[in-house]
């Protein structure tokens, strides 16, 4: 799939400002400064439309992007950030469950890893979040190309033990490593979508 069109429809702190409608939505997640961004961007082929940033925790809202005017793209908050207050890493957490528990809209969930690192407790916690959904998910480990050969083979080896259920794919803003892949598993999803339709 390419996408020829890209927009940012809004940012929502609330449910209630959720865009209404049926299209379908694929959400990306993960902790802060992770390569999420990059990630929406490199699929994309456009610069700057998910912001990245040199300070993890910069999105604090659910950013919504419409895409090829037939689905949505969903920035979800980062989370782990040391320097964020309490009270809206709380926020954050409530946001993103309720997203995932109520969204009908949502096809599929792509949690975002840095290939660099073990997963951390807040990576297994949101897998548990995901499992608890049970709607499709994807995890994309990124950064690939910071990392040899044999050490992205050692890390998608440890990934893939953590996360024994799901799919891992490398992947690389710089070099577009993986950036197919998780197109296809996006088509995928919407087709499944397109099939069965809303409940």
């Amino acid at each position: 799939m390419k996408a020829t069109s890209a927009a940012f429809i809004k940012s929502s702190f609330t449910a209630a400002d959720w865009p209404g409608g049926p299209l379908p939505e694929i959400a990306f997640m993960g902790r802060s400064n992770v390569g999420k961004s990059s990630l929406i961007n490199s699929l994309l082929s456009v610069r700057g439309l998910a912001r990245t940033s040199s300070t993890p925790g910069r999105t604090q809202s659910l950013n919504f992007f419409l895409i090829n005017e037939r689905f949505r793209f969903v920035d979800l908050p980062g989370f782990g950030y040391a320097r964020v207050p309490k009270a809206i890493k709380s926020g954050w957490g409530e946001m993103v469950t309720s997203y995932l528990a109520k969204r009908q809209q949502l096809v599929l969930s792509i949690h975002i890893v840095d290939s660099r690192h073990e997963p951390t407790k807040l990576d297994l916690q949101l897998h548990e979040w995901l499992e608890h959904s049970a709607k499709p998910r994807l995890i994309v480990a990124t950064k690939s190309d910071k990392l040899s050969n044999n050490e992205l083979r050692e890390s998608l080896g440890r990934v893939k033990r953590v996360f024994s259920k799901d799919r891992v794919v490398a992947f690389s803003a710089k070099t577009r490593r993986g950036r197919d892949e998780v197109w296809r598993a996006i088509e995928s999803a919407l087709a499944d979508f397109n099939h069965v339709g809303l409940d």
